[in-house]
């Protein structure tokens, strides 16, 4: 049904890209970029730093996408960027049912295609360049490959993981669905005519597993300059007017209470159940064996899927008196005040356990910058390229492991926290203008 529906969609726009009414000069070299992601614009910081990156290099930048959430201020007042919102699909076609999800994939597919190409290849010129996110795969990189090819344009596939190892999260990685859509993704990564992978790990594997023929360059994460650590001042002004924390400012400031700080899209890649059984475990030590160790205030960001299942769970553990030394709390900040909330909290909490192995979460980098140090599941190879051991962070690969770090970490007699708080502020001087200039940069002719 799949390879049915992709050799459709091929067809049908191969001909109308035929009757395309603006193609690219080329003998124009003025950099313009086309940003494209099939997502949520708002929420995909890295595409967002690249549009950002190139415009104030000089480059002309159209950001495609959803409007769902908020760009970046410094991206909605440049000259240099245009944004172009992609209609949304209709929120019937969002469902987390297995069977439902294999009928409405198909439509959401068609709509997505044919929105993606009527915005691509009429609604706004050709450009020099298409940089496209990659997961998703399905329908991007075909429409992408499509249009480029007929426009002359030159298509830059940025990695951030496989659409097909996260569709193996939903259907297994047995399933035909998923053996079908790793096909349709390594016969379309050919058509690239350069590609970034986010880590080492991924570079390899495009060349070896996927045998991309075009160059592969690592363009690893980095915080944009919003996430810095704070003074004392800040951090202290922050926390006073954040009303989600306002009975625990006084602990806070005294140390009472430690402030732990997780963001999460609430998805089947990240298992919140862990977290809330480390915390369990924390509070049943606070309250026996560990009387020494602070009251915690986790404070979760994100939106997604499995949020209320989770709601659901903590309220039902708080009424079981199992969360009696910790108080959790949800919430959804502007970029400026998440930015403050990792640089006012204690500890960064990262759930991303990677369908591929070798991507990494960009929620780790962010804490990196505001210098917050991590605790995060490591068990996939690309860990390593983002956190030291013991020098900025810490890995687990379990609940218990996870509560050992929080006791060992909040004990008032440890200094291994502070320790890796300043570990973490080495690692926030890493900037994302200092890996992009000499990589993307290099290659859109922006740098030298």
């Amino acid at each position: 049904m799949l390879l049915t529906l992709l050799v459709f969609i091929s067809t049908l726009v191969t001909i109308l890209l035929l009757l395309l009414p603006s193609q690219r000069d080329p003998t124009d070299q003025q950099c313009t970029v086309q940003v494209v992601v099939l997502g949520d614009v708002g929420r995909s910081p890295r595409m967002q730093y690249h549009a950002l990156s190139i415009a104030k290099h000089g480059g002309h930048v159209q950001l495609i996408g959803y409007r769902e959430t908020d760009p970046l201020p410094e991206l909605l007042v440049h000259p240099n960027v245009t944004i172009t919102a992609l209609p949304p699909a209709p929120r019937w076609l969002q469902t987390g049912n297995k069977v439902l999800f294999l009928l409405y994939g198909p439509v959401k597919v068609l709509l997505q295609a044919w929105t993606l190409w009527r915005t691509l290849s009429y609604s706004i010129p050709a450009s020099r360049w298409m940089l496209v996110q990659n997961p998703p795969s399905i329908p991007t990189l075909l429409i992408a490959a499509i249009i480029c090819f007929f426009r002359r344009t030159r298509l830059v596939v940025d990695w951030h993981n496989f659409g097909y190892s996260i569709l193996a999260l939903k259907l297994g990685p047995d399933h035909l669905l998923v053996a079908l859509s790793k096909l349709y993704e390594t016969s379309l990564a050919t058509a690239a005519n350069a590609n970034f992978s986010v880590t080492d790990a991924m570079a390899k594997v495009l060349r070896s597993e996927l045998r991309v023929p075009a160059p592969v360059l690592t363009l690893h994460d980095r915080p944009a300059n919003l996430y810095q650590p704070l003074l004392e001042s800040q951090r202290l002004a922050f926390l006073q007017r954040y009303t989600v924390l306002a009975r625990h400012f006084n602990a806070i400031v005294d140390k009472k209470t430690r402030l732990v700080v997780s963001s999460t899209s609430w998805t089947a890649d990240e298992d919140f159940g862990l977290f809330l059984d480390a915390l369990c475990q924390y509070s049943a030590s606070a309250t026996s064996s560990h009387p020494q160790l602070p009251e915690l205030a986790i404070v979760i960001t994100g939106k997604g899927p499995q949020q209320q299942h989770y709601l659901d769970k903590i309220q039902e553990l708080r009424q079981g008196d199992a969360l009696e030394m910790v108080s959790i709390y949800t919430d959804w900040l502007s970029f400026e005040d998440y930015a403050l909330l990792l640089g006012a909290a204690d500890l960064g909490v990262s759930l991303h356990t990677s369908s591929s192995g070798v991507d990494l979460p960009m929620k780790v980098v962010d804490m990196f910058g505001a210098a917050l140090p991590v605790a995060g599941w490591n068990q996939y190879p690309a860990w390593p390229e983002l956190v030291t051991e013991q020098v900025n962070g810490r890995g687990f690969g379990s609940a218990e492991e996870l509560a050992d770090i929080l006791r060992q970490l909040f004990d008032p007699a440890s200094k291994e926290l502070e320790r890796l708080k300043q570990g973490a502020r080495a690692e926030s001087r890493r900037r994302w203008s200092s890996e992009w200039d000499p990589v993307a940069g290099k290659l859109f002719g922006l740098t030298t």
